[in-house]
């Protein structure tokens, strides 16, 4: 009987340090993606141009480190607030933890090399090495052209400073173990040539993110049928959004969609044609920046709705809207 408590013991013993070894490592090992790249970007006319496309109306980046009006239907972006950060992500919107987009100005992104922001776009992976969670989409950039990052790099320093120092992110148990193991190396790739469309409108469609957006996730992994959407978020009146399905399903897709009504939907706010509806509590409201989406090109929303039409059509239907609890 001692021999058998004694056996059971240390097997036990065994498995606990080989549990604590492993979670050490994952805690403190990872994430390991190598070091930043040593680059130095050049600001040029042409790349800074190029960058604040991006950061403004394809990648979103000022989408997230921004201060949006959520008055305004689709909560269009505060003028003079581009790259302060403070967009707070958190459990009420169901997440494990408390994320908050940092200031990426100038002010706060002066100590930064260019190859430790080209890193933490492209792999999720801060200054200081720690993991990003992937609200940050950098799983998408990741498959971003190089020369692309560099632009959005430039058009970052070339941003006004904002003296403000947002609060750090914090993960909740156990995803401050599991988000260490998300980050993983960049898998870069050349803009495809835009006379073929298909190839060019799939890289324009992840760099924009549609496939995170319109796909369902937990815990911020994918578990739904890519593009199909269904994916929850909840809003500040306690109203939850979901995003649609755009594969080319004609019941519940884009399918019945023509290419011309696809570009029409994003041009709606270009230009201040027309001006973001107010809304109140418990009216319909979006977290799709479609006023950022309105200045998208039309050649490449045009390549997106041409891949997207090339997709497996997906039967979801989804309710877009659930109004708050009291309305």
């Amino acid at each position: 009987m001692k021999k058998a408590l004694k056996l059971l013991f240390y097997l036990l013993l065994f498995v606990g340090i080989t549990v604590g070894v492993g979670l050490s490592y994952i805690y403190f090992g990872l994430p390991d993606v190598g070091n930043a790249p040593e680059i130095k970007v050049s600001i040029t006319p042409d790349r800074v141009k190029r960058g604040s496309y991006l950061a403004n109306h394809v990648m979103l980046c000022m989408d997230c480190h921004s201060t949006r009006d959520w008055t305004l239907f689709s909560g269009p972006m505060v003028s003079g607030t581009e790259g302060r950060g403070g967009e707070i992500f958190d459990q009420g919107m169901g997440l494990p933890g408390r994320y908050v987009s940092p200031n990426i100005t100038p002010f706060h992104l002066k100590d930064w090399t260019d190859g430790e922001i080209f890193r933490a776009i492209t792999t999720g992976v801060s200054k200081d090495g720690h993991a990003l969670f992937p609200i940050m989409p950098y799983k998408a950039y990741r498959e971003a052209d190089s020369m692309d990052i560099v632009a959005v790099i430039a058009y970052l320093r070339t941003l006004k400073p904002i003296a403000v120092n947002q609060d750090k992110s914090k993960s909740d148990f156990p995803m401050n173990f599991i988000v260490n193991l998300m980050p993983e190396k960049a898998a870069l790739r050349p803009i495809p040539d835009t006379n073929d469309i298909l190839k060019y409108g799939k890289y324009m469609a992840v760099i924009s993110g549609c496939q995170i957006c319109h796909t369902k996730e937990e815990q911020g992994k994918a578990v739904g049928q890519p593009f199909a959407g269904g994916n929850e978020y909840k809003m500040p009146d306690g109203s939850k959004v979901y995003s649609v399905n755009i594969t080319p399903d004609k019941e519940t897709g884009i399918g019945n969609w023509s290419k011309e009504e696809f570009v029409a939907r994003f041009k709606v706010y270009k230009n201040d044609n027309k001006s973001p509806e107010k809304v109140g509590k418990g009216d319909f409201q979006t977290i799709m920046p479609w006023t950022m989406y309105a200045d998208k090109e039309t050649k490449d929303l045009e390549a997106i709705y041409a891949y997207l039409q090339s997709l497996p059509p997906v039967n979801n239907k989804v309710i877009k809207y659930s109004p708050p609890p009291d309305k």
